[in-house]
């Protein structure tokens, strides 16, 4: 351990090292810790073992300050050491400042001039050294100093770690001190630490020490990304690091490691200019969202708008900041956000500066207004117009009324040419000279109205017409072309010969020109002639300019896959990077889309193929430009990981690119969105005079999260309405929202007199932005439901299906916490059948029961006269939800679904036909079922063998009676059918492929349509 005992007072030669100024010992022990950690490295090296010799290491210390030599140029290492040299030494050797103009000591030559009086009050400032015994006055600068006293003074101002052991011969008072000072290397164990020290002795000590303090990092690299740090030392070596974990890029971090046995710990920033991240995305307006990087992105990439998306949103636009650390999203002049609700952002596929980074991030934006808009810029467009440009998007409805413009306090004639989002040209006449502009009502889509605004113009005259800036051709069907002033009309639009020409849009003084397919650009330089080019002071010209296409080599990508049930399907969303061809997506059993299950198998049911295939036609997402493509399910799959793979599919651009195939796992464990199942309220008074509380309970779906930005019990996700033409109200000061439990949260509204709601007043609750504990938001995000007083509430069936002739499945529309079957019945024509409660199970978190007939009877193929109804008075209903409300009267007619399954008693007719072409002899089968059929002309849905031998499919149709199969099939012609056994078997793949259904979609079970005779 260190010593930090009171100064040495065994012998009163020893110098003592005292505490001294505090600012002074910080010095002392910064230098002293990055020192002491040095010397293990010399620990085995015996003093005098280098091979450096004496005069060697002397003339090093001499070149460095650190020792002068005598007059006549010797080293005097002979010499003993005395006191003023040695303060001098370790003055040199911590970097300690020389002190002047202060004399603590008293001897006869402790004079100003004195060289060595700098350095004894540098010492003993820094609590090194004292006189010759505690409070001396007398600093004795020409006394010798002990080796023991070198080992001490040095082993303290050093901070070096005493060692608990000794094995020396020094006196008992200095063993730790020196025994520390061999162990770092600078005595040798074997010396007369009792004896004077020589100056060579000081000089060993000395270059041990400068050496030591000598070996640092100089320089270092970071490489392989942030993986490897490689050091430069001072000595000209290079230590290469290898790091567990990559550093983070631009922030500091300690790295640690071990060079000649010295243990260094450096501060290293691995610099990287290429964005690595997502720092936020900001909207201080309701059309535009700014996402901010934490370095340089690719501008391709960074401004192609498809890859940033919000459900129901298409940006218009992604325009990157000149430094390209941040991108402005526009929304269409049709879409607006909502303020202060969150949204999630997806970023993907936009690519740092360097490429080595694709982005796929997800975070919030809430878009928030609360400035109003204004003036950025007003320029005069010569004589006959003027722009004004705002701080934000305007609606066009404000800025097109000429009465919210006046031009010297006069009113203006003329017109407004809006172009979205901000910008307004005015046409009318003006004069050269200085005008002032007043801007008065103009509306940002918050509702804020600018205060009225004066702004000084000059007006020029202006007789030239628009001159090209730029021009470029993203593909072979686009010229973007940029003007040096704002272009009014473009009359036509052509390239190569005037027949080839292109849609004009102009936006301000950006003329875009589309060019269909069959006037496409060349691959080569292309002349782009616009005639007609006409500004606002009506200077017209004809301008050409010359471009050549970047073709578009960009594959499409996958940018994400997500998934989420509806109308009990689910629904794959695929977004692309691009627009991508319809001829690859909207087909049928499409072969560029695979779904395989978690253990790698192909899916074969619920609408996919034999060979994984979707057997419904993916379909773009309108208002998407063919980016978003959906996959819909037949049912729901069952829950857990699958596997999508997609392949071929090319975009849009004139030479089309194909993507690379791609795979993706998407979980469907649970993508269902939460729905609001319940909602009533209780309204009652306190007992406090006439005040009146409101507590209003919402049943969700799924158990919902309670923190993150989807909390259900954050009282602003709320806003109730009290009459369908009342005002949509904030959720008061002091309302409480907790968890009743996993599905249900309680609103409780603060006591108010008289209460919130008259007898006769509805009560509207709208819900934003909360998510069950899966992240899966609200459906719409945004829900306005009616909320019932509890006492009027009764739980209902929202269906009741038979499924087979004696089990009936009913779906209420409430959560129960108990379920009687005494108090249901089934009612049929001529009878009341009694039923039984098989299980009860929880469905979107509403209850569903299983019952079944126990009275004997059947309900017939159709359940068409059957009804599920309640036996008892409500007043005496059993069933029950955890709050008390019961189920309510029920007549609910039953729907079919029973699967149809062949008639009692049918016959199994087979007709023998004759000898086809092909030799073989052709047989025609007739099933008949209980119930009238849907039978799908498909060879695969039935198998057929006669007499032992497979038999070929020809034909299925339906028969002349609506619940007839006919079956045609085909064998070899010597086969006889007297005599043989025919068997035929309904495909096992019915249920998914549904060949043989009832009118009702249910499918037959293929285990019951199995027939076999012997004729």
């Amino acid at each position: 351990m260190r010593n930090t005992s009171d100064p040495i007072k065994e012998n009163s030669n020893v110098m003592n090292a005292q505490g001294g100024d505090k600012k002074v010992m910080k010095k002392i022990l910064s230098v002293a810790l990055s020192t002491a950690m040095a010397f293990s490295m010399f620990a085995s090296v015996a003093f005098g073992d280098t091979a450096v010799t004496p005069q060697q290491q002397f003339d090093a210390l001499k070149a460095k300050g650190i020792f002068s030599g005598y007059p006549d140029g010797s080293a005097g290492l002979e010499k003993e050491m005395t006191r003023a040299e040695f303060a001098k030494v370790v003055t040199k050797l911590l970097g300690l400042k020389e002190i002047t103009g202060t004399l603590t000591y008293t001897d006869k030559n402790y004079k100003a001039d004195s060289w060595f009086v700098p350095y004894a009050e540098a010492v003993t400032a820094a609590g090194i050294m004292e006189g010759v015994s505690t409070n001396s006055k007398t600093f004795d600068s020409n006394g010798k100093v002990t080796i023991a006293q070198m080992a001490t003074i040095l082993t303290r101002a050093l901070d070096l770690e005493i060692p608990a052991e000794t094995n020396n011969s020094a006196p008992e008072w200095a063993k730790g001190y020196v025994q520390a000072a061999i162990n770092a290397g600078l005595l040798d164990a074997g010396l007369n630490f009792s004896a004077n020290a020589s100056r060579e002795l000081l000089v060993g000590a000395s270059f041990t020490i400068d050496e030591a303090q000598s070996i640092k990092v100089e320089s270092y690299a970071v490489t392989e990304a942030g993986k490897v740090v490689e050091f430069k030392i001072s000595d000209g070596e290079t230590v290469k690091v290898t790091l567990d974990k990559a550093l983070e890029a631009n922030k500091e971090t300690e790295v640690k490691f071990t060079y000649k046995d010295k243990t260094f710990t450096e501060k290293v920033t691995y610099v990287v200019t290429a964005a690595q991240k997502v720092v936020s995305a900001t909207a201080n307006n309701l059309k535009q969202v700014v996402v901010t990087f934490d370095g340089d992105v690719d501008a391709d990439s960074a401004e192609l708008e498809s890859n940033y998306t919000v459900d129901g949103f298409k940006f218009k636009s992604a325009t990157l900041s000149s430094d390209k650390k941040t991108v402005t999203l526009l929304l269409p002049a049709e879409q607006t956000f909502t303020s202060q609700k969150a949204y999630k952002l997806n970023v993907s596929n936009v690519k740092n500066s360097d490429k080595s980074k694709v982005f796929k991030e997800t975070v919030t934006v809430t878009p928030v207004d609360t400035t109003l808009p204004e003036v950025s810029e007003v320029k005069g467009l010569g004589t006959k117009a003027f722009k004004v440009v705002f701080s934000e998007p305007v609606k066009a409805s404000s800025v097109n009324t000429t009465s919210n413009f006046r031009i010297d306090g006069k009113a203006i004639s003329g017109y407004v040419n809006f172009t979205y989002p901000s910008v307004a040209v005015i046409t009318t006449d003006l004069s050269v000279g200085k005008h002032t502009l007043t801007v008065n009502g103009v509306e940002d889509y918050a509702g804020y109205k600018l205060l009225q605004k004066e702004v000084e113009f000059e007006v020029v005259e202006d007789t030239t017409a628009p001159e090209v800036v730029s021009a470029k051709a993203t593909n072979l069907n686009k010229v973007e072309i940029e003007f040096n002033e704002s272009v009014k009309s473009v009359s036509k639009a052509y390239h190569t010969s005037s027949g080839k020409t292109g849609t004009v849009t102009v936006e301000d003084n950006k003329v875009t020109v589309d060019f269909e397919n069959d006037n496409k650009l060349s691959l080569g330089e292309n002349t782009i002639t616009l005639e007609g080019v006409t500004d606002y002071s009506n200077n017209s010209a004809t301008r050409t300019s010359k471009v050549t296409p970047v073709i578009d080599t960009t594959r499409p990508e996958v940018a994400s896959v997500t998934a989420e049930v509806y109308n009990n399907n689910h629904v794959f969303t695929i977004e692309f990077s691009k627009a991508v061809e319809a001829a690859d997506v909207a087909k049928t059993a499409n072969a560029n889309f695979t779904l395989k299950n978690e253990k790698g198998e192909l899916v074969t049911t619920r609408g996919f193929t034999a060979a994984g295939h979707p057997v419904n036609a993916p379909k773009f997402v309108d208002g998407t430009g063919n980016k978003r493509v959906q996959i819909t399910t037949i049912g729901e799959l069952p829950q857990g990981k699958y596997t999508l793979e997609i392949a071929g599919i090319r975009d849009i651009a004139a030479i089309a690119n194909t993507m690379l195939p791609y795979t993706t796992t998407v979980d469907v464990s649970d993508v269902a969105k939460p729905k609001v199942n319940d909602a009533w309220f209780v309204q009652e008074n306190t007992g406090n005079g006439s005040l009146k509380d409101l507590d209003i309970y919402v049943t969700f779906s799924k158990e919902m999260a309670v923190s993150g930005n989807g909390s259900a019990i954050d009282p602003n996700k709320y806003n109730y309405q009290i009459n369908a033409n009342g005002p949509l109200l904030p959720l008061p000061n002091n309302t409480e929202v907790t968890q009743v439990n996993a599905q249900q949260v309680r609103i409780s509204l603060p006591a108010k007199e008289n209460g919130y709601l008259a007898a006769n007043d509805t009560l509207n609750l709208r819900i934003a932005n909360v998510a069950d504990t899966k992240d899966n938001y609200i459906a719409g995000n945004v829900v306005s439901t009616p909320v019932v007083a509890k006492d009027s509430r009764k739980i209902g069936v929202e269906s009741a299906k038979a499924v087979s002739d004696k089990k009936i499945e009913v779906q209420f529309n409430g959560y129960l916490s108990s379920v009687s079957a005494s108090d249901f019945a089934i009612s049929a024509t001529s009878a009341t059948y009694g039923l039984k409660l098989n299980s009860v199970e929880t469905k979107d978190g509403n209850t569903l029961a299983h019952f079944e007939i126990t009275t004997g009877e059947s309900l017939d193929a159709t359940a068409s006269t059957a009804n599920f109804v309640t036996i008892r008075s409500v007043e005496n209903i059993q069933s029950v939800s955890p709050n008390g409300i019961k189920v309510g009267t029920v007549n609910e007619g039953l729907t079919d679904g029973i699967a149809p399954k062949l008639a009692a008693n049918s016959n199994f007719n087979v007709v023998e036909g004759a000898v086809q072409a092909n030799g073989k002899k052709q047989y025609t089968a007739t099933l008949t079922f209980n119930e009238a059929l849907n039978v799908a002309n498909n060879t695969t849905g039935f198998l057929a063998r006669l007499g032992g031998s497979e038999a070929t499919v020809t034909a299925v149709a339906a028969g002349t009676n609506s619940n007839q199969v006919v079956v045609t099939f085909e064998a070899a012609g010597t086969t006889q059918l007297t005599g043989s056994y025919v068997e035929l078997y309904l495909n096992s793949t019915n249920a998914t492929n549904k060949f043989v259904t009832d009118k009702s979609g249910n499918a037959a079970d293929a285990s019951n349509v199995s027939v076999q005779r012997q004729y």
